[in-house]
Order: C-alpha cells, then sequence, then structure tokens
C-alpha cells in the first residue's frame, strides 16, 4: 500500500514520523487494519507516550502492595487475608460529547478494570469538573453527567458514595469526569491480566461488538473540535449486562479454569489481546469470523478498534472451553473461543483463513514512541504569582462575605447530586455522601475502608509542583478526619496538549509535587491514568491532578460511632490544630470575593502534615474526638461554618480568637495546609493537648459549640465580627446548586 493511500485510511492518526517507524518494524508498509491498530495502541491514551517518562518519579512499593500500576487495578493488603482493589479513570472527552453515556460507561469501565481483578466493586467515587452553571450548556452537561453516573451505578448495584465537584469557567468546554472504584477480594483470588499457555484458547465474552466507540482511544488523544466531536465515538452502556458480567466473570474466577482476563476498555480487543500477550512474553492468534458482531458489515479496522462495553477477553486453561461457555450462557452472555496463545510473539489476526494483520506485540507496546516533549514556563507565569496583597480590600462585612462563599456552587451542599445516588445498596456504608471522606464496613471484621477524591486546579495552575503535592496532603487528611491511615493512592492527571511545551511544564512539576509528597508522606502509588488533549479549540484546562486515596480504620469504635464534620452537642471544646499563615494566594475568598485566581499557593510542610495526620488519627482512636474537619478550600471560618451546616443537632459555635498577626481576611479565609478543626468534651481537652504538644505541633482553642448559629469575637472588640444564624447558613448553603436546576425546570 503506498503512504498516499495510508493518508486516507478513517482510522490512521499517526504522525509521518510514527508511520516510517511502523514501516521499520514491520520491515514493509502497514495495511489497513494494521495502521488502525498502529494508531489506537500508539495513541497517548494507551501508550502514554508523552507521560510516561514522568511517571517513572513516583514511589509504587510499600509494605502492603501487592500489585501496583501495571495492572488494571492497584492491589492493597488490608489483613484477614482480604486486598483493596483500586483505581481512577477519566472519560472526560466521551463526556463532553455526549454527557450521559460518556459518564455512563466510565463508570462501566472503572468497575471492569476492579472485578478483572477477581475483587468485587464496593464503592463508587467521583471528580468532576464543569463550567458555571449560569450557562445552560453546563448546566445540561452536569445534569446528564450526574444521571449518567447514577443511572449506570445504581443499575449495576454498587453504592455511589460522593466525591468532589469544582466549578470554574476553564471546563465549560472541557468538562472533566474522573470515576474511582474501590473492590475488595480475598488475597489468594487476585487473578491478573498476563495470557499465558502455548495452545490455550483466547474466549470473548459479555456483548456482541458493534460500532460504537470507534476511534475512542485516538479520540480521546486529540484536542476536541467540530470534526472530533463525534458521538458515534461514544460508547453505549448497559448496566443490566454489566452486572451479569461481573458475576459470570467472579464466578469463572472461582471455577479454576482461567489463566489471565482483561476488559476491552480504550482500543477494545487490540489492546486487550495485545497487553495480555505482552504481560504473558507470548503471542496470540484471533479469528474475526469468529467474534459475535452487531452487524455483519462492520469491517476489520471497525472490530479491532471497537469500544463496544461489556466486553471482556479471556485466556482458559486448554480442555475447560465448555465449562466456560457454560458460566457465561448461564448469564445470558455471549461467549466464543476465537483465537489461542501462540508462542512466537506475534499478535495475528485472520478473517477466516486470510491474513488480516500480522504485529509482533512487541512492536504495540515496549517499542511504541516514546518522547521527551520541549518544556517552557508560560509567559503569564510571573503574572499570575503576583498579588498585590495591600489593593486587596479586606471584608465590610465577614458575615455576609461568608455567606457569598457557602452559597456559591463550589461550597454549596453537593446534596442534589449525591441524591441521585444509590449510597446505602450492598448495606456496608458507614459514612455517607456529604460528610467528607466515605467509608465502607468490611463485614466479619473490625475494620473499614475510608476513601475520598482530592485535586485543587487553581493551586496547579499558579504553582504546579504545590498544586500536585496539595492534592496528596489534601487526600491524606481527609482520611485523618475520619481515623484511616491511608494505605494506597491512585492519580487521575488531566492536563491539555502535550505538544505545548507550557503543559508539559506543568505536568513535570505537578508530578514532582506528588511523587515527593507520596514519598514523605509514606503512601504508595498503586495506580493511575493520564488524560491528556483536553483542550477545545485551543483552549486548554487547567492543570488538574485528582488524587483517589484509600485509609484503613482499624477500630471498631470508630465503625460503630464513625467520626464526622459535625458539631455533634453543645458546650464542647473547639480546637484548631495547626499553623495559620497569611497565604491568600489562589484562595477561593480570592477568586469569588474579588475575582482574582493569582498568587502563590500555600506552601505544604511535609513533616508537619504527617505530624497532624498522626495526632488526629491517634486521638480518634482513644475516642477524644467529637468531630473533625480539615481547613481547605474557603479556610477556617469555611470549616468552622460546615462544622455547624453538618451538625445532626443543629448545633453552632461560639468563638473568641486573639487579634491575629496577619490580615483577618487572611486568618478566617486563607488557605494554609496541615490544619484540621477538632471538637472535644471538655474533659478530654488536656489529653488532646497533650498529644498535640507530643507531636511538636501547636494549636488554638477557638471557643465551644453552642446554640444554632455562629458567632465569632475577637478580643478588644465589642462587637462580633461574625454572626450569622444556621438558618441563614442553611438557606444559601442548600440551595448553592439546586437552585440552577429547580429554577430551570421552573422556566421550561
Amino acid at each position: 500500500m503506498s503512504d498516499s493511500r495510508a493518508e486516507a485510511i478513517p482510522y490512521h492518526t499517526l504522525t509521518d514520523e510514527e508511520y516510517e517507524k511502523t514501516k521499520k518494524l514491520l520491515n514493509r508498509a502497514p495495511n489497513a487494519t494494521e495502521l488502525a491498530i498502529f494508531s489506537a495502541m500508539w495513541s497517548e491514551h494507551c501508550s502514554y507516550k508523552s507521560s510516561k517518562r514522568y511517571l517513572a518519579r513516583f514511589p509504587t512499593k510499600g509494605e502492603h502492595v501487592i500489585h501496583g500500576p501495571g495492572e488494571n487495578a492497584g492491589v492493597v493488603d488490608i489483613g484477614d487475608d482480604w486486598v483493596a482493589v483500586f483505581k481512577i479513570e477519566s472519560h472526560n472527552h466521551p463526556s463532553y460529547i455526549e454527557p450521559f453515556q460518556g459518564a455512563a460507561t466510565g463508570v462501566g469501565g472503572i468497575l471492569r478494570d476492579i472485578f478483572t481483578m477477581g475483587a468485587r466493586p464496593v464503592a463508587l467515587l467521583n471528580s468532576l469538573r464543569f463550567g458555571p452553571l449560569d450557562i445552560p450548556k453546563n448546566r445540561y452537561l452536569m445534569e446528564e453527567v450526574v444521571a449518567g453516573i447514577a443511572g449506570y451505578g445504581n443499575c449495576i448495584g454498587v453504592p455511589t458514595l460522593g466525591g468532589e465537584i469544582v466549578f470554574n469557567e476553564i471546563y465549560s468546554k472541557n468538562p472533566l469526569v474522573n470515576v474511582f472504584c474501590l473492590g475488595i477480594a480475598k488475597k489468594d483470588e487476585i487473578v491478573t491480566a498476563a495470557a499465558g499457555g502455548i495452545g490455550n484458547p483466547v474466549i470473548y465474552v459479555g456483548s456482541k461488538t458493534g460500532r460504537d466507540g470507534v476511534h475512542g482511544a485516538t479520540m480521546a488523544s486529540a484536542e476536541l473540535n467540530e470534526e472530533t466531536e463525534d458521538r458515534h465515538t461514544v460508547q453505549v452502556g448497559d448496566p443490566f449486562t454489566e452486572k451479569r458480567l461481573v458475576e459470570a466473570c467472579l464466578e469463572l474466577i472461582h471455577s479454576g479454569t482461567l489463566v489471565g482476563i482483561q476488559d476491552m476498555g480504550a482500543a477494545g480487543l487490540t489492546s486487550s489481546a495485545t497487553e495480555m500477550a505482552d504481560r504473558g512474553d507470548c503471542g496470540i492468534e484471533i479469528d474475526l469470523e469468529k467474534i459475535p458482531l452487531r452487524d455483519a458489515s462492520i469491517t476489520p479496522e471497525e472490530i479491532m478498534i471497537s469500544e463496544s462495553q461489556e466486553r471482556m477477553l479471556l485466556v482458559a486453561k486448554k480442555g475447560c472451553e465448555a465449562e466456560v461457555a457454560a458460566i457465561f450462557e448461564r448469564w445470558d452472555l455471549d461467549v466464543a473461543a476465537i483465537g489461542f496463545v501462540t508462542d512466537d510473539h506475534i499478535f495475528r489476526v485472520k478473517k477466516g483463513n486470510t491474513l488480516v494483520a500480522e504485529i509482533p506485540v512487541k512492536a504495540l507496546t515496549a517499542e511504541a514512541p516514546l518522547y521527551d516533549r520541549p518544556v517552557k514556563a508560560p509567559a503569564f507565569q510571573d503574572l499570575l504569582l503576583g498579588l498585590q496583597e495591600e489593593a486587596i480590600v479586606e471584608p465590610r462585612s465577614y458575615s455576609e462575605t461568608l455567606l457569598t462563599l457557602l452559597g456559591s456552587p463550589n461550597f454549596a451542599s453537593k446534596k442534589w447530586v449525591y441524591q441521585q445516588y444509590d449510597h446505602m445498596i450492598q448495606n456496608n456504608t458507614v459514612i455517607p455522601p456529604g460528610q467528607g471522606a466515605a467509608m465502607i464496613r468490611l463485614k466479619g471484621t473490625n475494620k473499614a475502608l475510608a476513601m475520598t477524591t482530592d485535586g485543587n486546579s487553581t493551586y496547579a495552575l499558579l504553582h504546579p509542583y504545590f498544586g500536585g503535592a496539595i492534592a496528596v496532603a489534601e487526600a491524606a487528611r481527609n482520611l485523618a478526619c475520619v481515623g484511616a491511615k491511608p494505605i494506597g493512592l491512585t492519580n487521575c492527571l488531566n492536563f491539555g496538549n502535550p505538544e505545548r511545551p507550557e503543559t508539559m511544564w506543568s505536568f513535570g512539576l505537578a508530578v514532582e509535587g506528588m511523587a515527593d509528597a507520596c514519598e514523605r508522606l509514606e503512601i504508595p502509588v498503586v495506580s493511575g491514568n493520564v488524560s491528556l488533549y483536553n483542550e477545545t479549540l485551543g483552549m486548554g484546562i487547567y492543570p488538574t491532578p485528582v488524587v483517589g486515596m484509600v485509609g484503613l480504620v482499624d477500630s471498631a469504635a470508630l465503625i460503630e460511632t464513625p467520626l464526622t464534620p459535625g458539631f455533634k452537642a453543645p458546650g464542647e471544646k473547639i480546637v484548631l490544630i495547626g499553623d495559620t499563615r497569611e497565604e491568600l494566594g489562589g484562595t477561593a475568598y480570592l477568586k469569588i470575593i474579588h475575582a482574582q485566581e493569582r498568587g502563590y499557593p500555600p506552601n505544604v510542610d511535609f513533616g508537619k502534615e504527617k505530624s497532624v495526620h498522626a495526632v488526629v488519627v491517634a486521638a480518634a482512636e482513644a475516642g477524644l474526638l467529637r468531630s473533625a474537619q480539615d481547613c481547605a478550600e474557603g479556610g477556617l471560618l469555611v470549616a468552622l461554618a460546615e462544622c455547624c451546616l453538618l451538625s445532626p443537632s443543629d448545633v453552632g459555635a461560639k468563638l473568641e480568637i486573639e487579634p491575629p498577626s496577619i490580615r483577618m481576611d487572611g486568618f478566617l479565609f486563607g488557605e494554609s495546609q496541615s490544619r484540621i478543626v477538632v471538637s472535644v468534651k471538655t474533659e478530654d481537652l488536656v489529653q488532646l493537648e497533650t498529644l498535640i504538644a507530643e507531636e511538636g505541633l501547636s494549636s488554638t482553642l477557638l471557643g465551644e459549640t453552642g446554640t444554632a448559629s455562629l458567632v465569632l469575637s475577637v478580643k478588644g472588640r465589642t462587637r462580633p465580627l461574625v454572626s450569622v444564624s444556621l438558618e441563614a447558613m442553611k438557606d444559601v448553603y442548600e440551595n448553592g446548586i439546586a437552585c440552577y436546576f429547580e429554577d430551570h425546570r421552573k422556566n421550561t
């Protein structure tokens, strides 16, 4: 085939240099199907060709790590012969083009990553980014994404326990949909995705193959524009089929007939077959005539890169074909032996007796292009870091400023979202959505698993290193607030076009910050995902590193009576653990009240951060704490307000502080790290203060819990600086998001 014909092939997305490399690897020009295969496997989405060199920086080893990056999901030992299996993935591009199905199939894909390992999915979280809700398209995107997540998760029977939602203008054309899943399994039931055993059958199971999702991997590796916004590239999910697939696969794993199993995700059959062969250091041969199809007219190229959902590829032990088929037929799923394992390290595709493609496995995996792309700080970076604090006018009314913050969508209650999720299914939920880190119990043990997702793209825009580091620190802090010790981390790195040096500059620094935080806090990275090309018509997103973290709660008391952010009863002492510095740069206060995203973001001292976690977990396990809430976006005053708003008994707070040595708005709304607000019974205060002092940390007694209002006074002043009723806070907090959708429905 001539090079001119190669340019006309619809599934050929290689650069000229990459195309020339395929010819060298094959010692000939690739045919149409081979070009489609190379294009998919060498896409950014599958090959990580721009990011792989950076990802090696992450610490991946740990005392409890069983499987780290390289498998479908990370596996961590949690004791009692159980393991936790977890990962976070992105489905950003599809969720902009077709938000319901894009989000739904994002859930389906991450679920398959978990049960492919032999684990039963037990919890879902999500990390979402949208543009401002006063724009109708953004409301539509959010409504459909949430409905897609809810529809798939609810139907398949896995609880969605919350996560995070952030609104910023930069996401209007590039919403982000990152989905996290946690599963559990017995340690001896974990399986991997490696093919093996020469002559063993390669078996296709699940749904039939159609044209949906064709070009999905390559679409996710390019900027969005009018040409790439093709709905046919978005997969269509069926959660009821996925539910049957979950049960059939877990039954198969327990049957003892399985060698390896892989879901057909990005690049479909192509990636599942080549990755299994690569892990098993072998070859695979398949016959397209044996693949269950929805449409007989589908071409070989389309079959190979279709991303039709709810499909798996497995290698079974020779002679067990009938037993495998019986399991999947009993669950009313398609099953077909489509090929076999070979010893020649070739990925060979036939259609009957006709050879369609023949490519060395390593040419698609280890020999894929790797780029060391140019890096350059954005020209505007120094301008962004410049903040004239003296020009920032302090609020005339701190009470009104607090209400404005609480009513903004980034702080307002996310109840409108999570009330659509079934969070109690499976009956393991200990801490539901909206209460900080989520938690599920491990039945039959005295243990629970806590989980959270975190990330601050404004910090990452201003200083990518601290944006990455703080994402890790805040996630660990959120786990500490429920008494959990981190056992592992998964990340989703959402960035713009890697061909822009500015993108890779921020990517490298963000990874460096995350890696340093993981090393200092002793949290291994066990899985992850990179999503690049989050740009539309040349407009990219802010750097958005997102962390999903899992922690272990090893205290029956904290499972029976979980530690949550809300104040519990009047007359209890409120203590701030950690130091407050004048750090207004990158704060939500600066963005929402002063319409500025600039300045240096907060610094993070990893030693102090780790000590704060240790104190809070120790105090929680000792039964000293009544509530705990981290100080993050919004600062101290917002954290205190949230403790009032999340109180199960409408408990407020009466606070009195010394005049701070820094600006008052910096003290109340600054976002200094390594701080947690806790409440304790009066008789436990001395013991808590002793624990804090032993760790070399400072603490401040802020006041005590009280009636249904938040009152903050400054010593020496006659009138309170802040005085807001709980009713007034609830009014703005509970309607900050819901009002957009309720008002919209009334007007349509």
